[in-house]
Order: C-alpha cells, then sequence, then structure tokens
C-alpha cells in the first residue's frame, strides 16, 4: 500500500512545536479520517473539542451546525439534548434561546425528553440557538462531547469547515493514539 498513515500522523505530533506540517491539513485530514479506526478518529475529535486552542465546545456546535445538512443537524440535537433530563431542558428553555427555541425543545421537556427532533424541526433553529443548547448540555451532561465527537467521527467531512488549526489538533491526538 503507497499510504503511509503512520509517516503522515508522524508531522503532527508534537503539535505548533513542530512547525506547520508539509501539505494540505484538510487534504491530511480526511486521509487519516478514511484509514484510522473510528475510535482514533473519535478520540481525536474529542480532543479538539476540548481544546484550550479551539473556540468552546458550545461555540463549535454551533458552528457545525450551521454547515450541516438538516439530517445531521437533527442528529446533533437529539445526541445534544438525549443527556439532558426534564429538569435540564425545562432550565434552558426559561434560560435564553428565543422564541423558536421554546417551541421545539418545548415539547420534548413536556414529553420526558423522550421524542426526537426531526430534520425539519432542526432546521428550524439557528446555530446561535444550538450553541445555547451545547453550552447548556455540556453544563449538566459530562459525556456530551464524546458523544458529539462519535457523531462527529460519523460525518468526518463536516468536520473540516473548522479550518486546518482545529485539524492539526485533532491529527495530534490521532497520532498519539497510534503510537506515532
Amino acid at each position: 500500500m503507497g499510504f503511509d498513515l503512520g509517516g503522515l500522523l508522524q508531522q503532527y505530533l508534537g503539535g505548533a512545536a513542530n512547525g506547520a506540517p508539509q501539505g494540505d491539513v484538510a487534504s491530511h485530514y480526511d486521509q487519516a479520517a478514511r484509514n484510522v479506526s473510528p475510535d482514533v478518529l473519535q478520540e481525536g475529535l474529542s480532543a479538539l473539542l476540548r481544546s484550550d486552542a479551539t473556540p468552546a465546545f458550545g461555540q463549535i456546535a454551533g458552528q457545525l451546525f450551521g454547515q450541516a445538512d438538516a439530517n445531521q443537524q437533527a442528529g446533533m440535537l437529539n445526541q445534544l439534548i438525549a443527556g439532558m433530563g426534564p429538569a435540564a431542558l425545562g432550565s434552558l428553555l426559561n434560560g435564553a434561546g428565543g422564541a423558536g427555541l421554546a417551541g421545539i425543545l418545548g415539547r420534548l421537556a413536556g414529553g420526558g425528553n423522550t421524542a426526537a427532533l426531526s430534520p425539519d424541526q432542526a432546521s428550524a433553529l439557528t446555530p446561535d440557538q444550538v450553541q445555547v443548547i451545547a453550552d447548556h448540555a455540556e453544563q449538566h451532561d459530562p459525556g456530551i462531547v464524546d458523544r458529539m465527537s462519535a457523531f462527529y467521527a460519523e460525518h468526518p467531512t463536516l468536520v473540516k469547515t473548522l479550518g486546518g488549526a482545529a485539524l492539526s489538533i485533532a491529527l495530534a491526538k490521532m497520532a498519539e493514539r497510534q503510537g506515532g
């Protein structure tokens, strides 16, 4: 096989201390995402979402939501909401978010958090509203970053919209995990 995953990922070990890797980071990410195991990709994305060198989790979730199709948006929101019980959803509704958020999530809170948002319902929300939901989910559900990383690992091309610096963090974690 002509592709050298280990050599590619090796470029990212040590992060920014090694300087910019040769080549296109987005292309490297594509190659790695196709060739690493799903759990290695998830771990890289989790490191990206937790990094001090990237925006906060909620901001990234909102940004990715804005780049996603309606089915992906529904999947993201359903992941974010799944770990919040009715009390956490209720406190979210009593806080910020606007009428659109209250209308959609209010139905879920009243239903005991058993319903799932449809693509049409999800696409009615804005990235800013999703950022509010993600921030709230992170406060009430310690496992949300890992679950969202797993979701994003299933949709690796969506993550490319975050740019080279963020992708470098994910690649560095994948290299570390691969034993590079």
